[in-house]
């Protein structure tokens, strides 16, 4: 049995190259590895072993962050130690997982996956430059046979956690109206107007007058049946002039008070007086209003189903974890 076309190849292509580590090892001297692990293996998991250099792939990819974020070198030495921890358990994961897997001997992975893989790798991490490539398996110790088994394994790594979040993905309306109603003031709102605006600049010495007699120019044609959104491509000058003076949602500690206090007076359809400020005078435009409070189930419920799913997916993925461990042997150094 193959997984053939239960996962698209570009899926499989995005999982793989998400899980090979690329980024040659930095700064070895100061991430506390070989005074750890004085023998060089971290872990082993049934036939197979974890060695310092896994975990220094891994960790050389985080370790600027961790200095960077860490304000002392008792707090770097912590975060150091917990990101070892946290990578050599994903480490012991990871080939658990591959290993169930294979539990089931007709399960495989098809060679044209492999090799477009190694495509993919060869293209956005090495330019499609071969000899680039061959220079890094050599830094590695890897022939040819052992990055494609790696890159195999990654992509029976991507496709088993896939499953995983796949099986949980359908949330029943039971459960959104449970969650719903536990969590109401999770999804208060504040007071809203989703707005468009049409700014005219001042011109070299103009008064506020002459200002307002062009802002009055353009509400007289409102009324006559301009649109609004016509009018904001043909005359604003801000930014949002291609998207019809179109500022979207906003909340009334979003916008200044010389803004907010005309903005939030306007119902729905309704159209400013002019605001005169001394860079030009505005027009705002009230497309829709919404008061503070929370909303309707199913204004949320995308999101609530959202957050479920997460939740149900984390939980299913901890349970197969802990059964692979359970009935696995690993032993930590």
């Amino acid at each position: 049995m193959t997984i053939g076309r239960r996962l698209s190849t570009r899926l499989l292509l995005l999982l793989c190259v998400a899980f090979v580590p690329l980024a040659p090892a930095q700064n070895a001297a100061d991430d506390g590895l070989e005074l750890r692990f004085a023998n060089g293996i971290a872990a082993v998991v049934e036939d197979r072993v974890i060695t310092v250099d896994d975990i220094r792939r891994e960790l050389s990819l985080i370790l600027p962050q961790i200095r960077s974020e860490s304000r002392n070198a008792k707090e770097f030495q912590d975060k150091l130690e917990a990101a070892q921890n946290k990578i050599i358990r994903d480490l012991v994961d990871r080939i658990l997982i591959v290993k169930d897997f294979y539990k089931d001997e007709r399960r495989k992975i098809p060679s044209s996956y492999i090799d477009n893989a190694i495509a993919e790798q060869m293209t956005t991490q090495f330019n499609g430059d071969r000899s680039e490539f061959l220079r890094y398996l050599r830094a590695r110790g890897f022939t040819l046979r052992d990055y494609r088994k790696e890159m195999e394994e990654n992509l029976v790594y991507g496709y088993q956690r896939s499953q995983q979040r796949r099986s949980q993905s359908v949330v029943s309306p039971a459960r959104v109206e449970d969650y719903y109603q536990a969590n109401k003031d999770k999804f208060f709102e504040e007071e809203q107007s989703r707005i468009r605006l049409i700014q005219l600049l001042r011109k070299d010495a103009e008064t506020d007058a002459a200002l307002t007699a062009r802002a009055e120019a353009l509400l007289a044609k409102l009324k006559d049946g301009a649109s609004f959104e016509q009018l904001a491509r043909e005359h604003t000058d801000d930014a949002s002039k291609t998207r019809g003076g179109d500022w979207g949602w906003m909340k009334r500690d979003e916008l200044k008070p010389e803004f907010s206090e005309p903005v939030f007076k306007l119902k729905a359809g309704e159209v400013s007086p002019p605001v005169i400020q001394p860079e030009g005078v505005y027009l705002f435009y009230c497309e829709d209003h919404k008061p503070a409070g929370i909303p309707p189930i199913d204004d949320v419920r995308e999101q609530i189903e959202l957050v479920l799913s997460e939740q149900m997916t984390r939980q299913s993925i901890d349970q197969w974890l802990e059964r692979l461990r359970k009935d696995a042997y690993v032993r930590f150094y």
